[in-house]
């Protein structure tokens, strides 16, 4: 109760000006030379992964450079197919340090869900586990594949960004550009984009 009180009264929205980005202008700030724990995933199988706020900082600068050198821009769409896993979120605060649209998506989707999703959603980039591949033999258009785990003919090799040594070109993001496009569950109809 005492740390719920406490972050009631200490909260505060970060002051926004005609730009901000959240994931270089917030998580960086509190990131530099703190190596507290950001993210910390428990398996199943009861083994860990820690990773500081430094280290995601750090990595997610290093995988925006690399990201913009396969193609992706501010504005691009990209879906990201993947479990709860660290690209995941070094994944998402790179692709916000570019000003890209993220597009989460469920691993469970089949290949005619993908192929709506990619069609009306306007996919330019898709970032997938080896694993879930597969799904996306069927569906066409012109995106970029991008896959974490064995390598695969026609994805470019996500593993291949820990060489990166890029910068990430400065995106300069509004408060009311895109962030996120969600599809709803589409239980009765097709799923709308939110």
């Amino acid at each position: 109760a005492d740390h719920y009180d406490r972050a009631l009264a200490e909260f505060a929205w970060p002051e926004i000006g005609e730009t901000f980005n959240w994931a270089i202008e917030w998580f960086d700030v509190i990131a530099q030379d703190n190596d507290r724990p950001a993210l910390w995933i428990v398996e199943q199988d009861g083994t860990e992964l820690q990773v500081s706020f430094a280290e995601l900082a750090r990595r997610s600068d290093q995988l925006a450079g690399w990201f913009s050198s396969v193609g992706i821009s501010q504005g691009d769409r990209v879906m990201t197919m993947l479990g709860n896993q660290v690209e995941l979120w070094e994944s998402v605060l790179a692709l916000m340090k570019l000003g890209a649209v993220l597009v989460p998506s469920t691993t469970a989707l089949g290949t005619r869900e993908l192929r709506d999703r990619i069609e009306r959603g306007g996919i330019r980039h898709v970032i997938a586990n080896t694993v879930d591949a597969d799904k996306f033999d069927e569906v066409q258009g012109e995106y970029t594949r991008i896959s974490i785990g064995a390598r695969r003919d026609g994805w470019i090799d996500y593993a291949a960004s820990a060489d990166s040594d890029l910068a990430a070109p400065a995106a300069v993001v509004h408060p009311d550009d895109p962030l996120l496009v969600y599809f709803t569950s589409g239980t009765t109809s097709l799923p709308k984009m939110v």
